[in-house]
Order: C-alpha cells, then structure tokens, then sequence
C-alpha cells in the first residue's frame, strides 16, 4: 500500500530534492517557462503555486517565508513585484503544463511549464526602435 506518499522523491535523497526544487522555481520565475520532465515539473508546479498564493500580500512575513527558498534577491522581487499582483484575481492555477514529447536519450516524457499570466517584456527590435526613436529626438532637441 502507498499510505503517506504524498510527493514523489525523484530518485534522490531530501537536500538534493530540495536544492533542485528550489532551484527550478527560481529559473521558472525568472524565464516564466522551463522545460524538464513531466515527474520533476508536477512536483515544482507545488511548490510555485503555493509561493505565488502567498506572494499575493506583500508583507515581511510572506517575503520572509519565500526567502527560505528563492535566495536571488532580483527574482524575489519579480515574484512580488511583477508576477503575484497579474494572478491577483486568479484563484489558482497559475501554472500550466504543456507536453512536448520524449527525450531521444531515456523516453522521459518533456514537458513546459509556464505561467499562465506573462509579464509583459519587449523583444529586442521594440527596444531598438524605441532607442533610435529616443535618440533621434534628442538630437533634434539640440
């Protein structure tokens, strides 16, 4: 019987569970969308959705308690900042999991995880042309 299993233990002992889950919620905030295997995704999707859950009231104490895991400073702030106040109306579900297929190497099922509400970032020929714009117009200010 599988009594009290509630987690699956990716083959590896608890400090390293924990550093590789800790360190792939860091990458998943700060891209907003990783891709690994289906197993290690469902056991991040957790551990991300509860953080974002808490990081929706910015307080000491909630900055306190994600701090044990995300030890980026710039990525704490993101979480805070830019992707709890998006999910503000969202009850949940803030992660999703798109499946991409298996790896040549082991057949391990792929999968993205994402967040569902995005920040909005600008590609590089936006920023570009904003910057030429803005040179330009300071150039004729002279």
């Amino acid at each position: 019987m599988k009594h009290r299993i509630g987690f699956n233990a990716l083959s590896r002992t608890t400090s390293e569970r924990t550093a590789l889950k800790r360190n792939m919620v860091t990458s998943l905030f700060r891209y907003e969308r990783i891709e690994t295997t289906k197993a290690k995704a469902l056991e991040v999707r957790k551990m991300a959705e509860k953080m974002i859950t808490r990081a929706k009231v910015d307080n000491v104490h909630n900055r306190r308690m994600i701090a044990r895991d995300i030890k980026d400073e710039a990525v704490l702030d993101k979480l805070f900042k830019e992707i709890a106040p998006l999910n503000a109306e969202r009850n949940g579900g803030y992660t999703r999991v798109l499946k991409t297929g298996y790896r040549l190497g082991d057949a391990a099922e792929m999968v993205i995880l994402e967040l569902v509400e995005k920040t909005a970032k600008k590609d590089a020929k936006a920023e570009k042309k904003e910057a030429k714009a803005k040179a330009k117009a300071d150039k004729e200010s002279k």
